[in-house]
């Protein structure tokens, strides 16, 4: 088996697999809006490459699926290092958009206990048009 499955787990109770070493992988995530009401998610790996739908469930040194998450909540499991997020998903506020890397068995790659994740803040805007105004706002006023 490849690196140590710990007794610790991640906020969603996956155990924990000590990558260790020098070549231990990391992950970045950059968030940008789209034109489509939604965001363009992109991750980049370091000693990582993401595995395709099906591969055997077997952890291999460096490889496995990414997973999304929103606040905390999984929203997507990633093959490609890109994902369109959908709008619906980050309504009015500020939110934390997380890209966390697995084994292709489940557990959380990990780094001196920590799991092997990034994390990149977005303020959602209200873009919703201004409603109607009230009768006679247009007319200037004799004052």
């Amino acid at each position: 088996p490849v690196g140590k499955v710990l007794d610790g787990t991640d906020d969603s109770g996956r155990h924990l697999r000590e990558a260790g070493g020098g070549n231990a992988p990391e992950v970045g995530v950059e968030v940008t809006p789209d034109a489509a009401d939604g965001w363009d998610v992109r991750l980049t790996f370091r000693h990582f490459r993401v595995s395709t739908p099906g591969t055997r469930p077997t952890a291999v040194t460096g490889r496995g699926p990414a997973c999304l998450f929103v606040d905390g909540r999984r929203v997507a499991r990633l093959y490609t290092p890109r994902y369109r997020l959908p709008g619906r998903l980050v309504p009015h506020g500020t939110h934390h958009v997380t890209a966390r890397l697995y084994a292709d068995d489940g557990t959380v790659w990990a780094v001196h206990g920590k799991p092997v994740q990034s994390t990149a803040d977005i303020t959602v805007s209200d873009t919703r048009p201004p409603g109607p105004k009230p009768a006679g706002a247009d007319r200037l006023s004799d004052g």
